[in-house]
C-alpha cells in the first residue's frame, strides 16, 4: 500500500485514541476505586447520590426530614432539629457491586470507598453548624474494543483500543442553620469543589512490530466554590402527627480546571512525545439544582421529636442542557435535564422496649427513579432502584450503626449501550454526645 495511504491510517488511529472513538461500551475489570461504569467516561462522570445511610435507605429522601438522632446534610435547615447540647458525628463507607452486560459480553466489578464524614454542633439555642466531606462525582472505567474495519486490519494487523479513567470531584462543605420560629428554619451551606479526573487512551498493535503503540492522556485538576440555601417548615396535624415540607436551591457555578494533555508513541524501551499541551482556563458549568420534599410522621409523644413512623417524597430538578463537554466522535453524547423522584419510609416498633432489641431497631425502605444528565445515542440514561436499611442503637440509644442496601438498574441493551445492575452497601456509625452541661450532686 502506498506510504501516503499508510500515513492516513496512522493519523486516523491517533485521532481515534485522542477522542475515544469507540462504537460500543464493553466493560472490563479495572483498578478504579470510586466507581466502575463505562458511562462515567462522559462529562464529569457519575454523580454521587448524596446522603448518609439514613437517607440512602429511604430512596435518598431528605429535603423535608427532621430527626434529632441523625445528621441530614441534604437540607442544611434540618440540623436545628436537635438536642441543643448535642455534638454529632457520622462516618460512612460504601461498597459497589456492579454487573455489566451488552449484546456480546458480561462482566462484574466491586469497589469499596469512604462515602462521607459529617460533624454538627450547636451554636446557640436555636442555631447549629455542620461540616462535612463527601464525593460529588466519580469516573472509573476500563474497556477495550478490537478494530473491525477490514481496510485497517489488512494494513495494520490486530489493533486494540484501550480506555482507562479514574478520579473524583469532591466537595467540602460548611453550613449553618437557624430556627426562625417554632415551625420554620433556614440554613445555608458553602461548598468547595476539588479533585482530579484522569483519562488514558491507548492504541495497541498486536501483530505488527513495525508500528508503535499510541498513548494519549488527559489530566484535569478542578476547583470551585458554590452555595446552597435550604428551608423547612414543620406543622402539627394533631397532637402526635406532623407534616414537614422543605426545599433547597444549589446555586450554579463553574468548575475551574487546569488541563494537561499528552500523546506519546512507544515500542519496547523507545518512547517519543508527539503532542503536549496545557490549558489553565477550562470551565465546566454545574447548573442550579432545585429540590422539594414533603413528609408525614407519627411521634411517640406530643412534645418529642422521636418518630414512630414516617413517609416522605422528594423531587429534584437540574437543567444540564447548557453545560458543554468535550465532543466524543463516534458516540452521540449530549446533556439533558436531570430529574429524580424519591419515596421512602421508616418504622420503629418500640424504641423504648428494654427486652427485645429487634423492636428498638428502626427499619427503612424506599424507591427512586433518577433520569441522569447524560444522553447517549439519543437515549437519556436513567437509574431505578429499591432501597432497604436498618439502624441499630448501640450502648446508648442515641448512638447508631446504620446499614443501607441499594439495588437497581441503569442503562439499556439498545443503541449499542450497556445495561448495569448494581447492589450497593452503605454502612455508617452515628455518634452522639452531650457537652457543656453540669452534673448536680446532692
Amino acid at each position: 500500500m502506498p506510504r501516503v495511504m499508510r500515513s492516513k491510517y496512522l493519523y486516523q488511529l491517533l485521532v481515534t485514541a485522542l477522542f475515544l472513538n469507540t462504537g460500543s461500551l464493553e466493560a472490563q475489570t479495572s483498578n478504579s476505586l470510586g466507581t466502575f461504569t463505562p458511562y462515567s467516561m462522559f462529562g464529569i462522570g457519575e454523580l454521587v447520590r448524596q446522603g448518609t445511610p439514613f437517607n440512602r435507605s429511604m430512596g435518598g429522601i431528605g429535603v423535608s426530614l427532621r430527626d434529632n438522632r441523625y445528621i441530614n446534610y441534604i437540607n442544611p435547615a434540618s440540623i436545628v432539629a436537635r438536642d441543643t447540647l448535642a455534638f454529632m458525628l457520622d462516618f460512612g463507607v460504601e461498597s459497589q457491586n456492579i454487573y455489566h452486560a451488552d449484546k456480546y459480553t458480561k462482566s462484574a466489578y466491586n469497589t469499596f470507598n469512604m462515602n462521607h464524614i459529617v460533624f454538627t454542633f450547636p451554636l446557640y439555642k436555636k442555631s447549629a453548624m455542620v461540616v462535612g466531606f463527601t464525593p460529588y462525582s466519580h469516573i472509573g472505567y476500563k474497556f477495550e474494543e478490537k478494530e473491525k474495519r477490514p481496510e485497517y486490519v489488512s494494513e495494520m494487523g490486530d489493533v486494540a483500543y484501550q480506555h482507562y479513567g479514574e478520579g473524583s470531584v469532591n466537595q467540602l462543605f460548611i453550613g449553618a442553620a437557624m430556627a426562625i420560629s417554632k415551625n420554620f428554619s433556614v440554613g445555608v451551606q458553602g461548598f468547595y469543589y476539588f479533585g482530579t479526573l484522569f483519562r488514558n487512551n491507548t492504541v495497541v498493535f498486536g501483530s505488527s512490530a513495525s508500528h508503535h503503540s499510541i498513548k494519549t492522556s488527559q489530566n484535569v485538576l478542578f476547583k470551585s466554590f458554590a452555595g446552597k440555601i435550604g428551608l423547612q417548615y414543620e406543622g402539627k396535624i394533631n397532637d402526635r402527627s406532623v407534616v414537614s415540607m422543605g426545599t433547597t436551591l444549589l446555586m450554579p457555578t463553574n468548575l475551574h480546571g487546569e488541563e494537561k494533555r499528552l500523546a506519546t508513541t512507544s515500542s519496547g524501551t523507545f518512547l517519543d512525545t508527539v503532542f503536549q499541551s496545557s490549558n489553565t482556563n477550562v470551565q465546566i458549568k454545574i447548573p442550579a439544582e432545585i429540590s422539594a420534599g414533603v413528609s408525614f410522621s407519627r411521634k411517640y409523644f406530643a412534645e418529642d421529636n422521636l418518630n414512630r413512623w414516617m413517609i416522605g417524597f422528594d423531587y429534584i430538578y437540574q437543567d444540564w442542557t447548557k453545560s458543554e463537554f468535550a465532543v466524543t466522535p463516534g458516540i452521540d453524547f449530549g446533556t439533558a435535564v436531570r430529574s429524580a423522584y424519591k419515596f421512602g419510609f421508616e418504622f420503629t416498633p418500640d424504641f423504648f422496649n428494654t427486652r427485645y432489641a429487634l423492636k428498638r431497631w428502626t427499619y427503612r425502605g424506599g424507591i427512586y427513579h433518577d433520569r441522569t444528565y447524560m444522553k447517549i445515542n439519543g437515549q437519556q440514561m436513567s437509574a431505578t432502584g429499591l432501597t432497604l436499611g436498618v439502624s441499630l442503637p448501640v450502648f446508648r440509644w442515641s448512638n447508631m450503626v446504620n446499614f443501607a442496601i441499594d439495588m437497581g438498574q441503569r442503562g439499556t441493551l439498545q443503541e449499542q449501550l450497556v445495561r448495569e445492575r448494581f447492589v450497593m452497601f452503605h454502612i455508617s456509625i452515628s455518634l452522639y454526645d452531650r457537652w457543656f452541661f453540669k452534673i448536680k450532686y446532692e
